[in-house]
């Protein structure tokens, strides 16, 4: 499959060594394709660089993967044509830092999940990977098993293709319903956040017991 990951970040860069150890082709998009040259040569050197522009128009799916603050503007460079029709992957968090530490800027009636696709009316969005940090995305590895990622999305076509992707990382997916359920989802990014200031360590996960 052809995909495009839009954001060069830590995330940016944990999903593309996933899709590609799934065998898809990838092209990364990055506003610097210097700072990827060590990394692409160490860890992806099946990857192609290229604009953010590059990366939507070259991929079935997109992944979405940048800092809250530049995600319009990253969607803007990406060209909105681009992403018409297809499954966009929001990893996203909207997070606003204060001395405080993180605290979500859109909650409670909205989310940054409803703001993408709001932004992107003619793509389907589909929010998944926001609630763990980039080391364990792909193939966790816990002695109790596989952690749940939770997905929402509103077209069930789209959150069969994450499903894939979350089952292929080696997730247990959980279907949160509606774009809405971004609501629900993004405060466990900071739920994530505070357990890594007391705990001091970035290697946990959500899971959800069945009986």
């Amino acid at each position: 499959m052809h995909i495009g990951v839009v954001g060069s970040g830590d995330v940016g860069r944990a999903l593309t060594v996933g899709f590609l150890g799934r065998g898809d082709e990838v092209v990364i998009g990055t506003r610097d394709p210097g700072k990827l040259e060590q990394w692409k040569s160490e860890r992806a050197p099946a990857v192609r660089v290229g604009s953010f522009a590059d990366a939507a128009e070259f991929g079935d799916i997109v992944a979405l993967a940048t800092m809250w603050a530049g995600t319009e503007s990253a969607l803007d460079l990406a060209g909105r044509d681009h992403l018409r029709g297809k499954t966009v992957l929001d990893v996203t968090n909207p997070l606003a830092m204060s001395e405080h530490g993180p605290s979500l800027a859109l909650g409670r009636t909205d989310s940054g999940g409803e703001q993408v696709q709001r932004w992107l009316p003619d793509s389907h969005v589909v929010k998944a990977f926001n609630t763990v940090g980039y080391e364990l995305m792909v193939k966790p590895a816990f002695k109790d098993g596989p952690p749940t990622m939770f997905y929402c999305g509103d077209d069930p076509g789209a959150k069969a293709h994450v499903r894939r992707v979350i089952e292929d990382f080696g997730w247990e997916p959980l279907d949160a319903g509606g774009i809405d359920g971004a609501r629900l989802l993004e405060p466990l990014c900071i739920l994530w956040v505070r357990h890594l200031i007391q705990s001091g360590s970035r290697r946990h996960a959500f899971k959800l017991l069945h009986d």
